[in-house]
């Protein structure tokens, strides 16, 4: 099975590792920084206000721009090329996040001001992923990777992030002060602006968009390619099934992990420590799936490994927060829980590459993710919200059936079978017919 560009694009004739090291450092160092910011950022909200209507509403205004924003950055990335739009927002990013502790040092800044400031940084963050997510397919070409396996270790990347970043947030927070988790995250921008800058190749991340304009014609405009990314995703049936749950369980997460547990933390008495520890335990246990994924995953049936991820990550979760155990009972179905979701991205990485052109992955990504991550920012509002109303335990086994359902009836849809038969747009055809797949016919209307 092969891409619709040369499986070994190289620099001057070879093969260099160069880029996509470059590319995978650069989302090492923001999502690292991102995700000690997802421990000290509502820490901080809750020790100065004591609120978690506010704490939540917080966490609203950082992830609303960065969907609405990244959605409507695919065409802009496709037409401007994704190493320029990695650069400069994640240089915004870095200013913003400065901002938060420095005025607060000066006693200047207001709660209004932080949901401000929290806002430009989810807004300049969401082109930035997109940009190094959109990156990789080409940096694996240059390296002479297989996709499936660049996919897997972009993933690997993502979960030791999510397990350093909470280590050291929650580590940070209990002796330092969230204030250092802040400046830390705004640092860990600066330097991937830096990474994607000046360490990568000047060839990579040019502009994928490139398709022929004929005389006096005019070029195709923002909202044509963005249409036409619009076009492509509806005749996905596939897509838009994974699209939808992963939506709805990407709020659940949103919740539980921006608001659910800091507030169990802070009513158990193990403090902020224990927030580090159980996103630790999980991201630990999420390299080991990522990792046993790249080897093992392409024999596997997709859509059997991912509906066990989501049974392993999902529920459990929720109820042994709600179940009053000791903390290494919690970390232990937490470790569980990554093991098992450590093998759903990299297989929903590749059937999105496999079936989307290359020319229109930036927009059709941004879409697909925008679309995804659309409940994130509701997460986090609404069990700020529901806590306040009911209590924390109601809203836990709540979110946690909301998660089982979610994930099992999805399963059951007749498109979920295509996932084990998906093939790339541009692989060759079958012998004897056309090639058939979804992606190849939407690509071709």
């Amino acid at each position: 099975m092969t891409s619709d560009a040369p499986a070994t694009g190289a620099i001057s004739g070879g093969r260099s590792l160069r880029p996509l090291g470059g590319v995978l450092t650069a989302m090492a160092v923001s999502l690292t920084g991102t995700r000690i910011s997802a421990v000290a950022l509502p820490w901080f909200v809750l020790v100065t206000t004591g609120s978690a209507t506010r704490t939540g509403l917080v966490a609203f205004c950082e992830m609303a721009p960065y969907v609405v924003v990244k959605a409507l950055a695919g065409p802009v990335v496709d037409r401007v090329g994704p190493r320029a739009v990695s650069w400069t927002t994640d240089t915004v990013s870095a200013v913003a996040a400065a901002l938060v502790p420095l005025l607060h040092a000066l006693h200047l800044l207001s709660f209004p001001l932080l949901l401000v400031l929290v806002a430009v940084v989810g807004a300049a963050r969401g082109p930035g992923d997109l940009a190094k997510e959109v990156m990789v397919p080409e940096a694996a070409e240059r390296a002479g990777m297989p996709l499936e396996r660049a996919m897997s270790v972009s993933g690997v990347i993502e979960r030791l992030a999510s397990t350093l970043g909470p280590a050291v947030g929650g580590s940070l927070v209990a002796l330092l002060g969230p204030l250092t988790g802040l400046a830390l995250n705004a640092g860990s921008f600066a330097l991937g602006s830096i990474i994607i800058r000046v360490v990568l190749p000047r060839g990579v991340g040019h502009a994928a968009d490139q398709e022929p304009v004929a005389d006096g014609a005019k070029e195709p405009g923002y909202w044509r390619r963005f249409g036409e990314g619009f076009t492509f995703l509806r005749g996905e049936p596939l897509l838009l099934t994974v699209i939808v749950t992963v939506g709805i369980t990407n709020l659940l997460d949103a919740a539980i992990s921006s608001v659910l547990i800091p507030l169990w933390a802070r009513a158990s008495g193990h403090g902020p420590a224990a927030i580090g520890l159980t996103g630790s335990a999980l991201g630990a246990a999420a390299v080991a799936g990522s990792l046993i994924a790249a080897a093992t995953a392409h024999r596997l049936q997709r859509r059997l490994v991912v509906l066990g991820g989501f049974l392993l990550v999902g529920a459990p979760r929720f109820l042994i927060l709600a179940s009053d155990a000791p903390l290494w009972t919690v970390m232990a179905v937490f470790a569980v829980g990554g093991f098992g979701g450590g093998f759903i991205n990299p297989v929903l990485g590749a059937v999105l590459v496999e079936r989307v052109p290359r020319r229109m992955l930036g927009r059709v990504n941004a879409l697909g993710d925008s679309l995804a991550w659309a409940g994130i920012p509701l997460g986090g509002l609404l069990a700020g919200a529901a806590v306040t109303a009911v209590g924390l335990t109601p809203v836990l086994l709540v979110c946690g059936a909301a998660y089982f359902l979610t994930t099992n009836l999805a399963g059951l849809r007749p498109e979920w079978r295509e996932m084990d038969r998906t093939r790339r747009p541009g692989a060759e055809k079958p012998p004897g017919g056309e090639d058939t797949s979804p992606g190849r016919a939407a690509a071709e209307a």
